[in-house]
């Protein structure tokens, strides 16, 4: 029996955040000479920049120094990827709200002012602004990414029945409590050290190097934790680290720059808005026989990932099911807009929610409860069970989550008791609905699965650890500490958890595609065992037993009938010249992916989950209320049922809150207007259900060779939410009394609103007609 692993312990910093003590990078105490940056943006959406004047700005009483682009002592392009992101506007300004200048001050509203007098003249330039207009101008930012099987075309073409249409999926604002924020503070010989909000600090230290025209080792990123990331701190931090890093070592003073919400909101990318168009034959059951889908997501100006979430878009648009023939195209539309970046799910929600909105269309165009088309068509556990890209699925346990659901939601008595009661209430309407996910776990960029840990025990037994991974409150650093706990057999409180730091784990990947535990975990219980093996040969020595008879746990090495403490046995290694610390690698095994040809493994193992949810909308406002939520969620032989139970729930809101309440607005000069908290909803606690039932599934170890036979958590629960979407169509349908409904996302109140009015409309007509005999 473990003693450390699998239980529900608490976050290591939760009674910091409680208490209000937790340090983020605005919280940290402030050098002496420290300066404050601020920016000037763009106020135009697409323009050459003819002149620059910041004389004004310099003439402010307190003002150090202003840069633009050509200050940069290296190379300015801080693109992750695909070249073409330069730390400030170069010749044209792209988006409205672009960085062009950045001002260093005694105080930050000395610098805000001063960042208001600064002069550019502009040239426009035609912009493009929507995901429609970039299709019909062939503006796209990378080729696109094609997934083949079978002719689609011609199964549809035969299918007893067809359907086709547009979906439109808005993007979503990352809304972390903590705004972007980096304190850059220069050191000897040219060096510099950045204590950054990211949760990527090796990109983030190769960027700044490059700006600076310095090696990676000149630069040392560290971050303790975020208050928040969801995806935003991935490429994002890199921008306003390196301005900062720029200005430290021009001035040879610590230079700090934080965004208020309304700037990160105008700089920051978003969540991909997607056009989804589709067109699927299916069968008199609801089968699916062919189907033809494209995904357009909106990249915005530049690339940043967006190659990467269409990428994940396009492998999660078969959702749970499996597609014959098909075939998928994702495109990266380019637009004069903000470069939109990773979010929670990475483009999986966006093809995810699509293809559950198509099975919906089935089963309302059949006149069936969509839950049976669901079954219908989900994928086998030995038959049917190869996706789109020929990655067999192994590990299907979608079957077994089903019943298990319909079981403990009751579901069908509701649908029953949901039906009677919408046929007797005129004002108000409930909506039901049940959705699977089967979500892939690995980064699709199959380099970037590699994760670096370090290691070291003192002589006294306490253990320092050091990992690549980034605590933004997911809970990734108890976790892994629970692993090195476990591997030596000590408890919790003789391991010291520190800030990520590139000086002691280089070149790891970003804390993101849900594998932050998987990866560190996994590098970490390297380098912990490694040690242990050195410590048993020692244990051994002082118990009279061989190494492989000593036993770690309980704070003691033991072996036949005898015991010393850890602490013991750490100090004689010491005596004895035995090495105490070890380096930690890992590097996810058998995953590859063959882009020229759509064929592959991208993923190591899926998490899978189920939901249900119901909802009441009032029929005159188009406003409504969660009633009930049933999840189910796989997470393995979880590492923290506490963390992960709290992963789930967020998840959860978090993804009903950007199919039905977040939504982002430009207007038609391309500026944002919801920039900010009074005008920008997020859910809060009043928008949970009210009968809000979470699980975690129970006995079903993964069974990949994963760290302690746990699953990933980060992301997948966010796209159980989709229910929730479905359950308000489902009501949008019973309010306009007609079965074919059309609801984009977010669906708004007053959205659904709308969507009621049409579909009445549409009903109307068609009666019409055919009362006419047209």
């Amino acid at each position: 029996m473990t003693s450390v692993v699998h239980k529900p312990i608490k976050h290591d910093s939760a009674p910091k955040h409680v208490a209000g003590t937790a340090r983020y990078i605005d919280d940290l105490p402030e050098p002496e000479g420290l300066l404050h940056a601020a920016l000037y943006l763009s106020e135009r959406t697409h323009a050459k920049i003819l002149k620059v004047d910041v004389s004004a700005a310099l003439a402010l009483p307190g003002v150090i120094t202003a840069i633009t682009v050509d200050d940069v002592p290296g190379d300015p392009d801080i693109a992750p990827v695909v070249r073409g992101e330069p730390m400030l506007a170069q010749g044209a300004v792209e988006f409205h709200g672009q960085p062009v200048v950045a001002i260093a001050a005694i105080d930050l509203p000395t610098a805000r002012r001063a960042a208001r007098l600064v002069k550019v003249e502009y040239e426009d330039l035609p912009a493009i602004l929507s995901i429609t207009d970039a299709i019909e101008k062939q503006s796209f930012l990378l080729p696109p990414l094609g997934l083949k099987r079978g002719d689609a075309t011609a199964a549809i073409a035969k299918a007893p029945h067809r359907l086709k249409g547009d979906l439109n999926i808005g993007g979503q604002d990352h809304f972390y409590l903590e705004g972007q924020a980096s304190l850059a503070e220069p050191r000897e010989d040219g060096d510099v050290i950045v204590r950054c909000s990211t949760q990527h600090p090796s990109e983030v230290q190769k960027l700044i190097a490059r700006v600076l025209g310095a090696p990676m080792h000149a630069v040392t990123v560290e971050c303790r934790r975020m208050g928040g990331g969801f995806g935003g701190k991935e490429t994002q931090a890199a921008q306003f680290a390196c301005i900062a890093a720029v200005l430290a070592l021009k001035t040879a003073r610590p230079v700090k720059l934080r965004l208020d919400r309304d700037e990160d909101m105008i700089i920051t990318g978003k969540r991909h808005d997607f056009l989804s168009r589709y067109e699927v034959g299916f069968d008199a059951e609801g089968r699916i026989l062919g189907y033809e889908l494209t995904l357009a997501g909106r990249g915005g100006w530049a690339a940043d990932l967006t190659g990467a979430v269409v990428d994940r878009a396009v492998f999660h648009a078969d959702s749970s099911y499996w597609l014959p023939d098909v075939i998928i195209t994702g495109l990266c539309c380019k637009t004069n807009t903000v470069s939109n970046t990773a979010f929670r799910g990475f483009g999986g929600p966006q093809g995810m929610a699509t293809t559950e909105y198509v099975i919906d269309e089935i089963a309302r165009y059949l006149n069936r409860d969509p839950l049976e088309i669901r079954l219908a068509n989900l994928y086998g556990k030995d038959t049917n069970n190869v996706t789109p890209y020929f990655q067999t699925i192994t590990d299907n346990i979608l079957p077994e989550l089903f019943d298990e659901l319909l079981a403990s939601s009751d579901y069908k008595r509701r649908r029953q008791e949901i039906d009677t009661f919408n046929a007797q209430s005129p004002y108000l309407k409930k909506g039901l609905a049940l959705t699977p996910v089967k979500f892939g776990i690995s980064f699709t960029t199959t380099f970037l699965n590699q994760a670096g840990a370090l290691v070291l025990v003192y002589e006294d037994g306490s253990v320092q650890l050091n990992h690549g991974g980034t605590e933004m409150g997911q809970g990734v650093y108890i976790k892994v500490a629970q692993v090195v706990a476990e591997t030596f057999g000590i408890s919790l409180d003789h391991i010291r958890i520190t800030a990520t730091r590139t000086d002691k784990v280089p070149n790891t990947s970003a804390t993101a595609a849900s594998a932050g535990a998987d990866l560190n975990g996994k590098a970490a219980e390297t380098a912990a065992l490694e040690i242990r093996g050195r410590l048993a040969v020692v244990a051994g020595a002082m118990l009279g037993a061989a190494p492989d008879q000593v036993v770690f746990a309980n704070d003691c090495a033991s072996a036949g009938g005898k015991s010393a403490t850890f602490a013991e046995v750490a100090h004689k290694a010491w005596m004895e010249r035995v090495s105490l610390a070890a380096s930690g690698f890992y590097a996810t095994p058998d995953i590859h992916f063959d882009r020229a040809n759509g064929r592959g493994r991208p993923f190591y193992y899926f998490a899978y989950g189920v939901a249900a949810t119901e909802v009441l909308v009032d029929c005159f406002t188009g406003e409504y209320r969660f009633t009930r939520a049933d999840l189910l969620h796989d997470c393995g032989t979880s590492l923290n049922p506490a963390i992960d139970l709290g992963q789930v729930e967020g998840g959860y809101i978090q993804g009903l809150g950007w199919l039905t309440m977040e939504e982002l607005w430009w207007d038609d000069k391309g500026r944002l207007r919801t920039h900010a908290p009074s005008i920008y909803k997020i859910p809060t606690a009043r928008d949970l259900p009210e009968d809000f039932r979470v699980q975690l599934v129970s006995g079903r170890a993964n069974p990949a060779n994963t760290v302690f036979r746990s699953k990933a958590v980060g992301e997948p629960p966010l796209m159980l939410g989709i229910s929730g979407w479905l359950a308000l169509k489902d009501a949008v349908a019973a309010a306009a009394g007609t079965r074919q409904v059309h609801l984009d996302a977010p669906a708004t109140p007053e959205r659904v609103l709308l969507a009621i009015e049409a579909a009445k409309r549409t009903a109307t007509a068609v009666a019409t007609d055919m009362a006419a005999g047209t």
